[in-house]
């Protein structure tokens, strides 16, 4: 096909669209012409591939070129002869689409961005055929001429044409044959003599489209809090790997106004080992001078003497609110700097918006819209472990100690320490005390805890704790108090400990995702787009207008400054209220004012199967808590299904049972693999015997195939007709239908330590590679999590299957990783491989073959952590979500049981149906089926999904785990921060120019 209307050998045309349905439209509809792909470009894919971003417009988020070939001569198999080679030196012109996807702005009103009014007709040796494959067109003779054109209208609604003449001014038309038999050497048409003028315009126009690298700079400010550097990394080598010059701002705000070696462009190898850095290695610090205009434009300057037009901050509210205004006052910052004659009118043409994205970096997690912040989780943590250490102390010597922790206008840490410590009381600011009377109930919470068996007390204190009179509760006051009731107290001021140390598992997940997503805003963004927050919901990350976050921010300290406490803690985000009002329900309010009528009180049952994971124990003493502050009685089903088959072993849990399971592993009622199915009838039989009328079930994969069972089994045995909740715990995270299992934040935790130290050995020789061999059966999460958090060259996972070729690959980008380095800097590596990845190519076999075939490069070894996994202290994210999930759970239960309403017959209210009139079986709770639900997590919800419609639609029964692979994202983003698709052009390009050297 060739262009042929009066403006003939235009060959080149660009196509642009803000709708990705019509992109994609588009592209089939000129495949269907016959246009061939021969780029296909995706800004956040494909980005670092030097080639493909070669001619690609900047504001591209994709981009498809698609080619109608010329048409020449061909031998007789039917290949084309080069032409050089060719005796047909004759060749029809070819063609070049270039369809383009940008992201939307208020000025772009319609889905499709019309560049002009041209219409191409385009030449085919195939004109009746193209007319019988679109009826829908419309054919015409033009006056005077024997010239015919077929009309056609692309998706896009851009008006083309087709025609079987090479060029109007032809006599006949033009077949095939005549290019592509080699006797023809004769042209019956006009040929074009600017041909070769419209090449260069093609490359013209394709050199034109390239514009200026995007410079994008970094900073940290503000308090530092840990994963601000994996942040950081996540910043750089995201921007790097999409073609964008990447600068880091030394020392905060001071840098900026400093400029200089302060404004440091950053390489790929300058954020090697950033992940397990605690702190911030560029360094923060609050300025003074940037809160005056006159600083703000020094700073400006010095942005855009280096070209500089993008900033990422991380930092807390103060810190964003100082970019956003910078952001807004750019212009004329920019004009006064012309005015003062720094920079000429054209100096700062191409500076005239400056882009601001937000990444919260605070140990208060105190923003508002964002359930946590980077390095909130990392400090809970800190909090924790030394709590733990203080608990051991404290029972030795029945002590009570208060525990001051950081949270100026912000209860966060507090109110999660109090949860994950099993604290007796908590002081947050967002929930003040009533002046005069919090003496009082202190004494009778600590006494009442005593007289239930507890040895000793702990209290956790806000740093801004207040009562309703804005007066401060300090740890000093709590100390007093807990003197008058005659307890041997101590105060420990944990400071900036909390600060301190590596970043756990999940603030590295957070500040490497929101990292990567904030590079793409930037990119993203136009100067009409609000600067964006990049915050997450439940398991999703999320984008929010920063000014919005800030300002509900700050209406939180002006609420409590008024005494308006309801409105301080209804602006924190719903899990915040539902962690504080179960706290009050599991801990302060056990004195028997929240009990239920004797008529809704319930007995609960409480089973723990499949292998044991972190929380388990956390869980079940947050059940039976709640459960006894509200008259339920809470069952303890001792060793699993098949002790309750073997034994009938059922304990009634008491206050004193549980009170110090919050952070104890493993599991204390006991567990093991067997499920339901192994006897059914003896089940059922126990279940009538103590009357349950809801079940808690805490498991993987064989908890989530018992529920099925029990749930199938209703039929046969009508008691289990009860409420019945599964919460996934498995440190596999393999259960269908949700994104997180307890357990699994503690394994990860476990494997960040592990692979830090040897990360770090291998560090220490140089020249060496770990294969790394982590559990998780046929679910890839947690080998794909690790290799994310820690930074993994590459990662072997079941649903990505070993072979060959992809150790060579590996085996390739290892040499050229350790060729670069040559032995000169710290540089260990890490490949993470699942425990079911193959079973051929297993981890010992994997490290011979580096070693074997590494050419002396560099050596590896294996190391697997095997059941430490499963084991140790649960992490204080897994205590929390384990205390929120049970307490849920015991509400689905309450909930159910409300509509099983009360009737004559005592055996139909236990068996939830009766008989009519006629002998027919008549349920007595509506939608039956949904009682028997798995409790899930799925991006920014949490939800109870029926255990039967999961078993059909989402799970896969033979590998044991769900069928979404939720977690690709990991390893998308793990292979460009870890630089294997950076190193994998590399090799590449290096094979490429061999080949053309031989």
């Amino acid at each position: 096909m060739t262009a042929t209307d009066p403006y003939y050998g235009v060959a080149f045309t660009s196509l642009v669209t803000t709708d990705e349905t019509l992109f994609k439209q588009t592209i089939r509809f000129y495949h269907s012409l016959g246009f061939v792909t021969i780029k296909d470009f995706d800004k956040f894919t494909t980005g670092e591939d030097s080639v493909l971003s070669i001619g690609t417009s900047h504001d591209s988020i994709r981009e498809t070129w698609l080619e109608s070939f010329k048409l020449s001569e061909i031998d007789e198999l039917g290949f084309r002869v080069p032409q050089q080679e060719a005796q047909n030196s004759k060749q029809s012109e070819g063609a070049l689409l270039k369809i383009r996807y940008v992201q939307p702005s208020k000025n772009a009103s319609a889905q499709m961005i019309a560049t002009s009014n041209l219409i191409i007709t385009y030449f085919t040796s195939e004109l009746k055929e193209l007319q019988a494959r679109f009826p829908e067109a419309t054919i015409k003779q033009l006056p005077d001429s024997t010239l015919s054109i077929l009309h056609l209208a692309d998706p896009l609604g851009n008006k083309i044409e087709f025609t079987n003449f090479v060029h109007p001014a032809d006599s006949k038309p033009t077949d095939k044959d005549f290019f592509q038999n080699a006797e023809n050497n004769n042209i019956n048409s006009a040929t074009p003599a600017s041909m070769q003028s419209n090449i260069d315009k093609l490359k013209a126009t394709l050199a034109g489209d390239k514009k200026p690298k995007k410079k994008i700079a970094v900073m940290t400010s503000g308090g530092d809090s840990p994963g601000m550097n994996a942040a950081v990394r996540a910043v750089v080598r995201t921007g790097i790997h999409y073609g964008c010059d990447m600068f880091a701002v030394y020392e905060g705000y001071e840098g900026l106004l400093k400029g200089g070696k302060y404004l440091k462009k950053m390489a790929w190898e300058d954020v090697r080992g950033w992940l397990s850095e605690g702190g911030t290695l560029i360094g923060t610090a609050r300025s003074m001078e940037f809160k005056k205009r006159e600083g703000r434009k020094r700073a400006a300057g010095n942005l855009i003497e280096q070209g500089i037009d993008a900033l990422v901050v991380c930092g807390g509210d103060g810190s964003l609110t100082g970019a956003d205004l910078f952001r807004h006052e750019w212009p004329s910052l920019v004009e006064d700097l012309v005015k003062d004659g720094r920079f000429t009118e054209a100096q700062v043409a191409p500076y005239k918006n400056l882009t601001i994205v937000g990444l919260v970096g605070s140990i208060d997690n105190d923003m508002s819209g964002t359930d946590s912040t980077i390095g909130a989780y990392s400090a809970l943590e800190r909090i924790c472990e030394m709590v733990d250490y203080i608990d051991a102390t404290a029972k030795s010597h029945s002590r009570a100690f208060v525990v001051e922790v950081m949270g100026r206008h912000c209860g966060w840490l507090a109110l999660m320490a109090g949860i994950a410590t099993g604290a007796d009381y908590i002081f947050i600011p967002e929930r003040a005390v009533p002046a005069g009377k919090w003496q009082q109930e202190l004494k009778d919470v600590c006494q009442r805890h005593r007289n239930k068996g507890r040895r000793n007390n702990t209290v956790i204190v806000a740093e801004g704790a207040l009562d309703d009179e804005l007066n401060p509760i300090t740890a000093e006051h709590v100390k007093d108090v807990l003197i008058d009731l005659g307890l041997d107290t101590k105060v420990t001021i944990l400071g900036h400990v909390q600060r301190g140390g590596t970043a756990v598992a999940h603030d590295r997940w957070l500040a490497t995702l929101q990292g990567v997503d904030a590079v793409k805003a930037v990119l993203e963004n136009t100067p009409e787009t609000p600067s964006p927050l990049i915050g997450i919901l439940e398991n999703k990350i999320i984008r929010m207008p920063l000014v919005e976050s800030v300002k509900l921010t700050k209406q939180v300290a002006d609420a409590i400054e008024s005494k308006n406490f309801d409105k301080a803690i209804s602006l924190r985000d719903t899990e915040f209220i539902e962690l504080y009002e179960n706290f009050l329900s599991t801990t302060v309010r056990d004195d028997g004012t929240e009990l239920l009528p004797p008529a809704e009180r319930l007995n609960i049952g409480i089973v723990h199967v499949g292998a044991p994971s972190a929380a388990l124990n956390a869980a079940t003493r947050a059940a039976t808590l709640y459960c006894l502050s509200h008259g339920h009685k809470p069952y303890a089903i001792m060793n699993g299904f098949s002790g309750l088959i073997q034994t009938g072993k059922v304990k009634e849990l008491s206050w004193i049972d549980v009170e110090n399971w919050h952070n104890l592993g493993g599991s204390e009622i006991g567990t093991n693999r067997s499920v339901a199915a192994e006897d059914m009838g003896t089940i059922a039989y126990y279940f009538q015997k103590f009357k349950f009328d809801g079940l808690m079930i805490l498991g993987g994969f064989e908890g989530f195939r018992s529920l099925k069972q029990l749930r199938d089994s209703r039929k046969d045995h009508p008691i289990f007709n009860i409420p019945m909740t599964l919460i996934p715990s498995t440190i596999s995270n393999n259960v269908p239908g949700t994104e997180y299992s307890l357990g699994v934040d503690t394994c990860l935790n476990t494997l960040v330590n592990y692979t830090d130290d040897i990360k770090q050995s291998a560090s220490a020789t140089r020249k060496r590679c770990f294969v790394v061999e982590v559990q998780g059966g046929h679910s890839g999460y947690i080998a794909s999590f690790t290799g994310l958090v820690t930074g993994a060259v590459s990662v072997y996972t079941p649903e990505n299957k070993i072979n060959l070729s992809s150790i060579a690959e590996d085996l390739s980008l290892l040499k050229e990783n350790f060729s670069h380095d040559k032995g000169e800097v710290r540089n260990g590596k890490i490949v993470i491989r699942n425990e079911e990845a193959s079973s051929v190519y297993t981890t010992e076999l994997i490290a011979d073959i580096y070693c074997e075939q590494s050419d002396k490069k560099f050596g590896a070894k294996t190391a697997i952590p095997g059941h430490v996994q499963q084991g140790g202290v649960p992490s204080s994210k897994d205590r929390v979500t384990a205390s929120r999930y049970a307490v849920k759970c015991i509400k689905f239960f309450e909930n159910w049981n409300k509509r099983n309403l009360p009737c004559d017959d005592s055996d139909a209210h236990v068996l939830r149906f009766r008989y009519n009139a006629k002998g027919d079986k008549i349920s007595t709770v509506a939608h039956e089926d949904d009682s028997a639900a798995v409790i899930c997590v799925n991006g920014s919800q949490v939800t109870f999904k029926p255990i039967a419609k999961l078993w059909e639609e989402e799970t896969s029964i033979e590998l044991r785990k769900g069928t979404e692979v939720h977690w690709e994202e990991f390893n998308k983003i793990g292979d460009i921060l870890s630089g294997r698709l950076r190193l994998r052009a590399e090799v590449l390009a290096a094979k490429k120019l061999a080949e053309a050297q031989l």
